[in-house]
């Protein structure tokens, strides 16, 4: 089963979301417009500085997101719950939210979550290798989340749990950086 922390404002949202999505049926619809709330937050600094910065009123974050969720097609249930938490003040924790849901999620169907960040996009065949990978170290089903960061350089970052295994060379030189000043 996933570990979830159950305590916290993302949690209580996205065990609403949750609840809703399932008395509604809709759990894969959900699950598919979470995964490109993500995904949009992912790629884009703006989005992600709309949604973190205090600097902006309630009503311009609501503005704002609303326009952004439109134009993305992204409304339903999800569409609802972004906008709900720009009008309370909490679009800061929409990301924390979503990881809260896909987790609740994972729960709900057994599988294990586990988060992979690499340099570069990898190809479908290299997810499949670490899915099985990482299912055999686990022990279960694996939901494997992906993200891009170029600033690793390359390697990877694989958290499964509380577990996280870091390869990424951007670790590897801050690591060589540490040693050369701890020797001068």
């Amino acid at each position: 089963m996933a570990a979830t922390d159950t305590s916290g404002v993302p949690y209580r949202y996205a065990s609403a979301l949750f609840e809703l999505a399932q008395e509604a049926g809709a759990l894969e619809s959900v699950e598919a417009d979470v995964s490109a709330m993500r995904a949009m937050i992912d790629e884009s600094a703006d989005l992600r500085r709309l949604i973190k910065s205090p600097v902006f009123s309630a009503d311009d974050q609501l503005r704002a997101i609303s326009a952004v969720l439109d134009k993305a097609e992204l409304t339903g249930l999800v569409g609802n719950f972004v906008k709900l938490a720009a009008r309370n003040r909490r679009l800061f924790a929409v990301p924390d939210m979503l990881t809260a849901f896909n987790a609740i999620l994972a729960d709900h169907r057994g599988e294990i979550v586990a988060s992979v960040t690499s340099a570069e996009p990898l190809s479908d065949e290299r997810v499949e290798e670490l899915r099985a990978a990482l299912a055999e170290k686990a022990g279960g089903t694996i939901k494997l989340e992906t993200k891009v960061d170029p600033g690793l350089i390359g390697g990877l970052i694989v958290q499964l749990g509380s577990q996280m295994i870091d390869t990424s060379i951007r670790t590897r030189l801050e690591g060589v950086r540490r040693a050369m000043k701890e020797a001068a």
